[in-house]
This record gives C-alpha cells, sequence and structure tokens, in this order.
C-alpha cells in the first residue's frame, strides 16, 4: 500500500526563516508556500529527490502544532508516506491495530488528500497518509 516517502515533516515557527537555513547551508530551495487552511497552516516544500522536507508553520497560536513547538521546540513533527488508495489504507491499517486520528480523508496541501495515524500506535511518530489528487 505505501508507494514511498513523501516527505518528512520539520515544525517551524517561521517557514520562509527555517527556509533561510537549508539554503544557505545545505543549498536546497524552497520549492513554494502554501496556507493550507482546513489544517490551520502555512507549509514550504524542499525537494531532496523524489521526497520532500516539509517546513510546517502554525497559524493558530492554539492549535496542536503551536502547542508541540511551545512542548518540543522546533523539530521533525511527523514522517508522511504516499498510498494510491487513501481511504482503503486508512481501513486497512485500522483493521490492523493502528489508532487513527482521522477516519477518513480531508484535504492537505498540493490539492492531496490526507490523513493521520496516532503516534501511540506507531512507536511514538506521528504518521500522515496522503494519496495525491489531480488539481
Amino acid at each position: 500500500m505505501i508507494k514511498k516517502i513523501d516527505h518528512i515533516a520539520v515544525a517551524v515557527r517561521d517557514v520562509e526563516k527555517a527556509a533561510e537555513f537549508y539554503e544557505k547551508v545545505f543549498g536546497l530551495k524552497l520549492g513554494g508556500v502554501e496556507e493550507v487552511e482546513g489544517m490551520g497552516v502555512k507549509v514550504g516544500f524542499i525537494p531532496i529527490g523524489d521526497t520532500r522536507i516539509e517546513l510546517v508553520q502554525p497559524l493558530d497560536p492554539e492549535s496542536g502544532l503551536a502547542k508541540f513547538i511551545e512542548r518540543k521546540g522546533e523539530g521533525i513533527h511527523h514522517i508522511c508516506y504516499e498510498v494510491d488508495d487513501i481511504q482503503k489504507a486508512l481501513e486497512t491499517y485500522k483493521t490492523r491495530g493502528a489508532k487513527l486520528i482521522d477516519e477518513s480523508p480531508r484535504k492537505g496541501a498540493h490539492h492531496s488528500l490526507v490523513g493521520f495515524i496516532h503516534p501511540k500506535s506507531t512507536g511514538g511518530v506521528l504518521t500522515e497518509l496522503t494519496q495525491p489528487t489531480e488539481s
């Protein structure tokens, strides 16, 4: 079901400021910035080969992501896997014992569908599944 690692998300306070580090130190370029209103975040994607680093900034100071940064500081937030059929993947993983945050997919960045698996069932790693869609 899993096709590849789509991205590794890094929680940041400021996407543009964080992107400056990746450009200055690693020579990597920010591929674009997008606000995902339904999730209350601003994301910047940095392509690296067939995957990306996703810099994710909270738009709401009361959001879960803002609280994550407040508790743990900036850093790795989640890993995201691309799947062909997100609804089927969520259902399958649930029957196999995964605790889902999302029972049904929701809209994510790049017009994709996404769903999250709770870190309590994945060894402490917040896990996102994504299914690209036609824009």
